[in-house]
């Protein structure tokens, strides 16, 4: 069982039934000891980081993220589920995020050149910054193209930057730190790239 958790913030529609094509059953839920019970999580979101990060808190699903990814559960977080994940948030003002992985989420707007369109939507290639592959992205090759689309970007990741993608400069595209994994680009809307980066978070021994 896979757990998409449900703090309402996104469309969970897509992101259900591409782990229902690749043979999983999802749970939809924002119910603390279902979320425990769950072998992984996935930390969807769509819209303000400050909003989904105060949601986050008034139901009590920020320390339950935080519990479980102390206890070594493989969490992924996609789009701003993924930005959730960081330090903090320059969106509209400073605000902390769950604070596991280091880095912090910055505009766009003065990162690219001026020409190109904020926000960033559309599919764009995978690159691997470190030359090695982290198990996540096993199964996509350099180049492969994924679908994103966001205004701010995730920067000072370190080693915690698995992938980039290139839109007017290097932007961070995946991240992992231990279990807890992160995509900027949307996998359930990409295709079988997509589906195949989460069939590896689903059935990685990890």
């Amino acid at each position: 069982m896979i757990a998409i958790i449900d703090y309402g913030v996104g469309n969970l529609f897509s992101l259900c039934r591409s782990l229902e094509a690749i043979g999983q059953t999802p749970v939809v839920t924002g119910d603390p000891a279902q979320l425990r019970q769950a072998p992984r999580l996935i930390l969807p979101g769509v819209g303000a980081f400050a909003d989904a990060a105060e949601k986050l808190r008034t139901t009590g699903l920020d320390q339950v993220i935080l519990e479980e990814a102390q206890a070594g559960k493989p969490i992924l977080g996609i789009c701003l589920g993924m930005q959730l994940l960081f330090d903090e948030s320059y969106e509209f003002g400073r605000c902390p995020g769950l604070g596991l992985i280091p880095g912090k989420v910055v505009p766009m707007a003065g990162v690219i050149p001026p020409d190109y369109k904020i926000p960033h939507i559309g599919w764009n290639a995978l690159h691997f910054p470190q030359g090695e592959k982290h198990p996540l992205l096993a199964s996509v090759q350099a180049g492969d193209c994924v679908y994103f689309v966001h205004s701010f970007w995730a920067d000072g990741c370190g080693d915690a930057c698995i992938a980039t993608t290139e839109y007017g400069a290097e932007l961070t595209a995946a991240v992992a730190h231990g279990k807890v994994m992160g995509c900027q680009f949307h996998p359930e809307k990409s295709g079988d790239v997509g589906l195949q980066i989460l069939r590896t978070f689903c059935e990685e021994d990890w």
